[in-house]
């Protein structure tokens, strides 16, 4: 289920794109301006709208860590931007002076690519905004362009219909022509990287002014080859799809059309799942957020609209009963507390189980601490003597027998495999993607990474990056799977 939570109307002419930080939204239109939108409540930054741009801008993009915001311009430049104060941090004149149709940082934000409309590339460091390296495809228009995860690589796409993978000496790795007939409009990589045995995988997302949404599949091999594949065809919109974007974990797809539809997919299954309409005009513009169930559509109507993404965790305390419901805490049955796992008790919750198991006497100092599910878990020897003051140690050793009893209680009670993390076996409450393809606990995988010299801990592999990904509906599938059982 979506639901349309906002509609910003600021610019005056078409908006051509908008893109999601952890905390900004920033758009940029026709009328020569970038605008930058606080996620809390989507109000306009003070030093909004950015104005130095003489002509339309047709691309905007963040850095990985926010603090800056790339955009480029029918003035042949591409910007870069302080998100803290607004300025102009540089200008990046194109070779050639061509008009700039496109323009991509890379995932380290080590490298920035400008794709113009004479076909020529321009490869930039960013750290020190120098020109490294151009390139060229002679009779087109770049009009698309994505970096790979890993950031070693980027796929460009062209009003002539083709797609093409280079490396950062900007040689050509692979040619997919006729990808798209009549031509590509815009290409996503999705952010995880599936790795095993002697091959590195990748998946990409195009689409065209063939009305076609298209997911293929990028195999680099050990011995430097790559090979790309048609994977999927979506067919949800009737004209020119003109934007897409995958979600932060991967497995949803947003595109939008010249139809004024937005259509999302479960990427994974290429299974149509909702259709919006709302926009007046060509939907020329779609995004993710990373850090919220929120997708963001821009269109030729000049407007932004934000959509919520309804998982169905929101609902979860609804269906649940809380303590304060019943007429004591303690009144609630085993069979009643069962339903939920042992980390989303309420302190209430504790406080019963506490009794259950012959602990009553730690009642009053549990509740004077506020020890609910979650700390319940995570008690260790320690925390029981410095911090809850327990003296005994007989006592402490049954407490923590019985948290442990009470973790593998969990695991045992038919969690679904996919829901435990492989490192921990524990229900994940933030699952990430690594570089390998697996979803882990967060607060796992970091510790994993920083203390196994970053090995896979599936396939002992070496990983590419330390790049974790939010696995938003791994979490909205868990929140499903608690509320039900």
């Amino acid at each position: 289920m979506t639901s349309l939570i906002c509609t910003l109307q600021d610019h005056r002419d078409d908006v051509n794109w908008c893109a999601f930080s952890g905390s900004l939204f920033a758009t940029c239109s026709g009328d020569k301006t970038l605008r930058m939108y606080n996620t809390r409540d989507f109000s306009e930054l003070p030093f909004s709208p950015l104005s130095g741009h003489g002509y339309g801008v047709h691309c905007c993009r963040f850095s990985a860590c926010g603090q800056f915001l790339a955009s480029c311009s029918t003035d042949a430049t591409t910007m870069v931007w302080s998100t803290v104060t607004g300025e102009i941090e540089a200008v990046l004149q194109h070779p050639g002076r061509s008009p700039v149709r496109i323009c991509a940082l890379s995932p380290d934000s080590a490298h920035l690519v400008s794709g113009a409309s004479d076909g020529t590339l321009a490869l930039w460091d960013f750290p020190s905004k120098q020109l490294r390296r151009t390139g060229a495809v002679s009779d087109t228009t770049m009009v698309a362009c994505s970096f790979s995860p890993c950031s070693q690589v980027f796929m460009t796409g062209s009003t002539y219909g083709d797609l093409r993978l280079w490396d950062l000496d900007m040689n050509q790795l692979h040619a997919e022509k006729n990808a798209h007939d009549l031509g590509v409009t815009c290409c996503t990589f999705a952010p995880s990287i599936l790795s095993g045995g002697q091959v590195v995988q990748f998946r990409l997302a195009s689409c065209g002014q063939d009305s076609l949404l298209k997911i293929w599949t990028i195999n680099k091999f050990i011995s430097g080859g790559y090979k790309m594949q048609l994977l999927h065809t979506l067919t949800g919109q009737s004209a020119p799809v003109l934007s897409c974007a995958y979600s932060s974990d991967g497995q949803l797809l947003v595109s939008g059309s010249v139809d004024k539809t937005v259509t999302v997919y479960d990427a994974k299954n290429a299974v149509l799942l909702y259709t919006l309409n709302q926009h007046e005009r060509y939907v020329t513009a779609c995004c993710f957020s990373p850090t919220s169930p929120l997708i963001a559509t821009g269109s030729m109507d000049k407007t932004v609209n934000i959509w919520r993404l309804e998982d169905g965790c929101s609902d979860r305390g609804k269906s649940l009963p809380d303590a304060s419901d019943l007429t004591s805490s303690e009144e609630r049955t085993s069979a009643g507390r069962s339903k939920l796992l042992g980390g989303d008790w309420s302190e209430g919750d504790v406080s019963a189980w506490l009794v259950e198991e012959g602990l009553e006497g730690l009642v009053d100092k549990f509740r004077a601490n506020n020890i609910d599910g979650t700390e319940l878990l995570s008690l260790t020897k320690e925390t029981l003597a410095s911090e809850l003051h327990i003296e005994s140690v007989g006592l402490r050793s049954k407490l923590l027998r019985k948290v442990e009893e009470l973790k593998s209680d969990s695991v045992c009670s038919g969690i679904p495999d996919e829901f435990l993390c492989p490192i921990t076996r524990e229900l994940m409450r933030e699952p990430v993607i690594a570089a390998d393809g697996y979803s882990y606990e967060r607060e796992a995988i970091d510790s994993w990474i920083n203390t196994k010299n970053r090995s896979s801990p599936m396939t002992n592999l070496p990983l590419l990056t330390t790049l974790l990904t939010p696995n938003r509906t791994l979490k909205m599938a868990i929140g499903r799977w608690k509320t039900n059982h």
